[in-house]
């Protein structure tokens, strides 16, 4: 069984920065996309960052710009650069893996292995 692992969430104010980090109990060269996924209290669960293993990323509109995902394959981590945040980034944000043919990656639906999640709120 495959144990992801988030850290790095916190409060910070409208404007500055955080980085969260996801690390996976196995080879992260085992997995196809690893993705960073953030659900807001009364919202769907959407997609916010998306890394294709074989090379590739896929980011929300929402985001682009000021968000940046990154590969450790040496510690197997995946981590979520955010800046310039805005109150509408509050959510909690949840690591997934696939570890086979992803139609859209920016979806949940065929993502294998989710974290618990690390709460991320933005004061303005």
């Amino acid at each position: 069984q495959v144990q992801l692992v988030e850290s790095g969430g916190g409060s910070v104010q409208a404007g500055g920065s955080l980085r969260v980090s996801c690390a996976a109990s196995r080879r992260t060269d085992n997995f196809s996309y690893l993705t960073w996924f953030r659900q807001a209290p009364g919202k769907e669960r959407e997609g916010v960052a998306a890394l294709y293993i074989r090379g590739g990323t896929f980011y929300a509109d929402s985001v682009k710009g000021r968000f940046t995902i990154s590969l450790d394959n040496a510690e197997n981590m995946v981590h979520l650069q955010m800046t310039a945040l805005e109150s509408d980034d509050t959510a909690r944000y949840f690591c997934a893996a696939a570890v086979g043919w992803v139609g859209k990656p920016l979806t949940p639906r065929d993502y294998d292995y989710w974290g618990q999640g690390t709460q991320v709120t933005i004061s303005s």
